[in-house]
């Protein structure tokens, strides 16, 4: 079961990338309506939240820049940054950085218990391959998000090449 977690983690990180990577990165800080959030603040969001809850899971220091948590942590908008965000190109390196890392990761600690455990809202997780588990769901959630905006914001663009 390890192995197919690193590999649904693999699969999910890769089309992340495929698709960041595609998207212009003039349309990275439009907030469509009714979103909450850009394309600029998922991604940093996905790489912020795979950092924090991992370095939880497998008992390893935060590596990034501090002011990533004050950009995209959870409950964080774009509209309240005081500080600028991280680039494309930045934002990509990260994924791919964490995508490699992904091979470091040995299936034997999946089955390591947090002590103590890790509770988020309602959940709670008991070992690191819960929380490992959970991050890649979450991922999924993100990248989703992000497609939704792309085409929000290509649909508006063209309603507006219409009028």
């Amino acid at each position: 079961m390890s192995h197919t977690l690193l590999k649904s983690a693999k699969s999910v990180r890769s089309m992340a990338l495929q698709q960041v990577k595609a998207a212009p990165e003039e349309l990275f800080d439009i907030k469509p309506a009714p979103f909450n959030n850009t394309i600029r603040w998922n991604v940093g969001h996905i790489v912020f939240v795979h950092d924090y809850l991992l370095s939880f899971a497998f008992s390893k220091s935060p590596g990034l820049p501090t002011h990533y948590e004050q950009l995209f942590n959870t409950g964080t908008n774009p509209d309240q940054w005081s500080v600028n965000p991280p680039s494309k190109e930045e934002l990509i390196s990260k994924l791919s950085d964490q995508f490699v890392h992904l091979d470091h990761i040995s299936s034997d600690t999946f089955e390591n218990i947090l002590t103590p455990a890790m509770e988020l809202g309602p959940l709670t997780f008991e070992t690191s391959g819960e929380l490992f588990n959970f991050v890649t769901i979450h991922e999924a959630m993100h990248f989703s998000m992000i497609s939704s905006l792309l085409q929000s914001i290509t649909y508006s663009r063209k309603l507006d090449e219409r009028i």
